[in-house]
């Protein structure tokens, strides 16, 4: 693997991957692919060759709808307009230069969510006793964390796979309002941050179009490239959903596992092993290798490289070996509303090792012995 710089004096832990710039340089798609996807399987060798991260947890979300032809990409022929996706955050405990940090991807705010103008429209159709009826909240990120022995002011970064439906504001302040995790940095995709201030019409039904206005410039931290995060976890450009699309990487006990909403299944990255109507056929008519997560058209070509670069790092499932451990942020659940939508596997969570509470961190570096969490 090859670590480069610190991309920013404020976060030198956070240092450049140079190992896919080479490949990314390549102008032709079909060379690009075939380079990248031999880079990408090297890269998750050296990732899986390493230590682990110090631990995982995932943090249950919110449910929301989604339509079905989006979340397939037009392969599924059932007539159910949408499908149920469960959104879900992770956080990553990592060593890195002797000190354990605390990550966050996609703690994403559910209210604030709610202004996204597709969704904002649909809530107006069915009021608030039916967003009741097709949405269930499991607690705000800040909330889950202080049940966990953990308290905000631990987050040392935060970063989202893509700012569709994101309203950064909450997390960092705004100048009306105190930022919810006031010690942390946001790292983003320089590319799709300043695109997010002057959308195209393509892209504007999905964005909060003032979800990052206000926000300190000294809290955010752009990068134009693939960066490692500490031991064992990686953020990788993986550009086609948005422009800034970016997946995180992370060798946890069941290997090398990678999240991202450039699909919205384990089937999406196996759709030959699928038993969700249209997929396996789709993807031999056309020799398609994944089906893509399509609400956003103008970078399929980029979001389907992207998604072969994910196949190739990650472990197979254990148990599955013709799934991958690819985690979508978001991912198609059964529901009443598809009941004929049913993915060949469920991940739900991918935690891993143990966590180390405020107390127990406290007492590391104070020197006295930690006391076991209540």
């Amino acid at each position: 693997m090859r670590i480069g710089e610190p991309v920013d004096r404020r976060i030198p832990w956070v240092r450049a991957v140079s190992d896919l710039t080479e490949a990314r340089a390549i102008r032709s798609p079909g060379p690009q692919l075939r380079e990248l996807r031999k880079g990408a399987k090297a890269l998750g060798d050296d990732l899986r060759a390493g230590p682990r991260v110090a631990a995982v947890k995932t943090l249950n979300l919110t449910t929301l709808l989604y339509p079905t032809t989006f979340a397939f990409n037009r392969a599924v022929p059932l007539p159910w307009p949408y499908v149920q996706m469960f959104h879900r955050c992770l956080l990553v405990q990592v060593m890195a230069e002797g000190e354990l940090k605390n990550i966050l991807f996609n703690p994403t705010d559910y209210e604030a969510s709610r202004a996204t103008p597709y969704f904002a429209k649909m809530l107006d159709k069915v009021g608030e006793r039916g967003a009741k009826l097709i949405t269930t909240q499991y607690g705000h990120v800040d909330e889950q964390l202080v049940r966990l022995g953990l308290s905000p002011d631990d987050i040392d970064l935060i970063a989202f796979d893509h700012f569709h439906t994101q309203d950064v504001r909450p997390h960092l302040g705004d100048g009306t309002r105190a930022p919810r995790f006031p010690n942390a940095y946001l790292l983003a995709s320089r590319k799709e941050w300043e695109d997010w201030g002057d959308l195209h019409p393509l892209q504007r039904s999905w964005f909060v179009a003032d979800g990052k206005k206000g926000v300190p410039e000294d809290k955010v931290v752009l990068a134009d490239g693939d960066v490692t995060l500490g031991d064992g976890c990686l953020l990788l450009q993986t550009p086609g959903h948005t422009t800034g699309n970016q997946t995180l990487f992370v060798h946890g006990e069941q290997g090398v596992f990678g999240c991202s909403e450039n699909g919205t299944s384990a089937d999406s990255w196996a759709p030959t092993h699928s038993r969700i109507p249209g997929l396996k056929k789709q993807a031999e008519l056309y020799d398609f290798e994944v089906v893509l997560n399509t609400n956003t058209p103008e970078l399929w070509a980029d979001q389907y490289t992207s998604m072969i670069v994910e196949r190739e790092m990650v472990d197979p499932v254990p148990g599955r070996p013709e799934f991958v451990q690819m985690f979508p942020s978001s991912e198609v659940t059964p529901s009443a509303f598809a009941p004929g939508v049913r993915p060949s596997m469920i991940f739900k969570h991918r935690d891993s090792g143990q966590l180390q509470t405020t107390r127990q961190r406290v007492s590391r570096d104070s020197g006295v012995r930690p006391q076991p969490a209540v």
